[in-house]
Parts: C-alpha cells; structure tokens; sequence
C-alpha cells in the first residue's frame, strides 16, 4: 500500500483526473478528502471510493473562494487528524477554445481562468501548508502536487490565458521548492499532462459531450493514425495521468521537489515543433460545428 497511513485531500475531484486520483490513492490506502465546486459530484466520487472499501468524505469547495478552500482544509484535519497530500487538482478549460482571437479574448475570460486554474491553487498550497505545519509527526515528508498542462510547457494555439494560467503554476512550484516550503521537509511539484484527460477535456463536465472518452475510444484505436510519437496498442487514459501524481504522492519521490513533469507526452514535447498549421482555427471551428468538440461552450 503506497500511501498507508497518509491522508490526502484532491481538489476537483468530482470528475476526471481528480475522480480517478481519489479512487487510486485510496486503493493504495490513503483516507481522501474529495472536494468539488459541485457538492453531488464529490458524493457521487466518495460512493465509488467507499463501494471499493476506500475511506473518503465529500466537502463542497469553490477553490475561486478562499475561505471555502480553508474550510475543506480545516474539515480534513478534523476528520482524519491530519493532511499528509494536497493534490491541487481543480480547473478549467479555456472559454472558447482557440475560437476566439487573442485580440478578442475579454478581461472576465482570461479572469475567470486564472480564478480557477492559478488563484486556485495559490490557496489550496497555502492552506496545505499551514495544515501541514501542524501534522502531530511534524511536516517532513508531506507532498503537494499541483496540476498543470503541457500548454504551460510548449505554445498550444488558442490557449493564451489557460497556458499562461499553467505557467504560474509551474513558476509557483519552482519558488516555493526553492524558498518558501522546502525549509518545512515539504515537497511540491507539477504534473503536466498532455494526453488522455479525456477526447472532450476542453469542455466543463456539465456540457452536454458528443464525442466519446478515450476508453470508448479504445477500440477504433489505430497507432499509426495518432499524432503522439510513441506508438501503444491503445490512446492514453486518464488513469495514466493518475499514476505519476500517485507516485508524486508516495514516499516513493521523497527527494523531488520543484519540477513540472510532463505525463501521458509519448514524446509529443520532445518534437522540434508540433505541426498545427496556419489554418489551426479553421479547423477547430469546423470541428466545433460538427459536434466534434462537444456542445455547450
């Protein structure tokens, strides 16, 4: 069991990576505290944990809201006695998604983004560290891990605030390693993924979706269509990006601290340049109309 003992709390975790993190650190036999904006989804997150013999509770957090996110903080110490694990999870995807031009974007969407995805987890890392402090075996060796993107890594078109957004997390990270928690024994780092969040990751979960996830997608897969270098006999999982923030979590990576890594990437960053073309939201544009990316943006 690679977290025994350890209690973590994961932020947007009533869908998506933080769902499926939720139900992995706790079959590895973590207590979870599951938070989402969304207080049903966190119990619907919770049920699945417990039905498998997990130990998890739900708490509504909007992580926009300080005090909302210092209240899940708090309710985790006093559930379990203590927070070993911050998995600052939660975000949202860019509105309009490369259909709009950047000379376009309005200050209430790039605002809204940097909320959710940046501010967000400025509030959650702080509060885990104030927690941490105060574990009853001192904070040596707790472990926060922030999500971030592989637009923060690399110029992902139409996605100007979201990238930017992720490159303060990273920044985040690296500071705080360096000089404001390391001091503690506490560890933060980033993971980046860059495929297999899921086929419509760039939707709210409330959106009414027409594709298909990328487990249902399995099937029709074909290697030598796909764009990602590393050619599998199946397309990336969400599960996929789980794995390495379990690993994030465990005393297994004890010594990292301040890195950003990049996950489920095949070697797509590896390439000199990903080849978007010029028509990049052309072709976004049609897709979005045919229902390809979903509706409800």
């Amino acid at each position: 069991m690679r977290l025994a003992n350890k209690v973590a709390m994961i932020t947007g975790a009533g869908s998506g990576l933080g769902r499926v993190s939720a139900q992995l650190f706790a079959q590895e036999g973590a207590k979870v505290v599951v938070t989402d904006i969304q207080e049903s989804r966190a119990k619907e997150t919770v049920a699945l944990v417990t039905e498998a013999g997990g130990d998890a509770i739900a708490v509504k957090a909007d992580v926009t809201v300080e005090s909302e996110v210092e209240a899940a903080v708090n309710a985790t110490v006093e559930q379990y006695g203590k927070l070993d694990v911050m998995f600052a999870n939660a975000g949202i995807p860019a509105k309009g998604f490369g259909l709009t031009p950047f000379e376009d974007i309005t200050e209430q969407e790039w605002d809204e983004t940097h909320d959710v995805v940046l501010k967000g987890v400025f509030f959650a890392v702080k509060h885990a560290v104030r927690a941490m402090k105060n574990n009853p075996d001192g904070p040596a060796g707790s472990s926060i891990i922030c999500t971030s993107s592989a637009a923060s890594l690399v110029g992902y078109p139409g996605f100007p605030q979201y990238g930017a957004a992720k490159g303060g997390i990273n920044a985040l990270v690296r500071i705080c390693a360096a000089w404001e928690i390391g001091k503690y024994g506490i560890r933060i780092n980033a993971i980046c993924p860059t495929h297999g969040m899921s086929a419509n990751f760039i939707l709210p979960p409330e959106a009414p979706v027409l594709g298909k996830s990328h487990e249902e997608m399995a099937p029709e897969w074909i290697p030598e269509h796909s764009p990602i270098p590393l050619k599998l006999p199946r397309p990336p999982r969400i599960l996929d990006n789980a794995y390495p923030a379990l690993f994030l979590a465990s005393d297994e990576s004890m010594y990292m601290s301040g890195v950003s890594i990049p996950v489920t990437d095949g070697g797509t960053l590896a390439q000199v340049a990903i080849p978007f073309g010029d028509n990049w939201r052309e072709t976004m544009t049609e897709q979005a109309a045919k229902g390809i990316m979903g509706e409800g943006q």
